[in-house]
């Protein structure tokens, strides 16, 4: 556990572990009613990205969620397999622009995925008057 929480901390991975408090945070207030999953569909286009489909909001957050867990998860299995010097330093700060990377292609593939979902409405039942 506290290799995670030094990968997490640690740099470069902070950049991404401050943005994934951001999201959480939107999401916090989204959940309280404070915004909407839709505030910045206005403000950005991400169809030259291939994530267009879905709300920014939920690509961004997939992009960022997917991004971090690789990172933290790579940077904590290189501390306990590569031994410590410059090559395993200069490793750690390629690792979140490669989790980065990664983490788009797998984006992209579940913003296709989720755009062709159907969407189910429930039908309420209508009250007898």
């Amino acid at each position: 556990m506290r290799t995670v929480l030094v990968a997490a901390t640690g740099l470069p991975t902070i950049v991404l572990t401050a943005a994934l408090v951001v999201v959480v945070c939107f999401w916090l207030l989204v959940a309280a009613g404070a915004t909407t999953a839709g505030s910045f569909d206005a403000d950005a286009d991400l169809a030259p990205w291939g994530m267009g489909g879905v709300p920014v909001t939920v690509a961004f957050t997939t992009l960022i969620a997917l991004a971090w867990g690789l990172s933290v998860g790579t940077i904590s299995l290189l501390a306990g397999l590569a031994p410590a010097g410059p090559a395993e330093g200069l490793l750690r700060m390629a690792v979140p622009f490669g989790a980065l990377l990664v983490a788009w292609r797998l984006t992209r593939l579940l913003v296709r995925l989720l755009h062709r979902a159907p969407v189910r409405r429930r039908r309420l039942p209508s009250s007898p008057v």
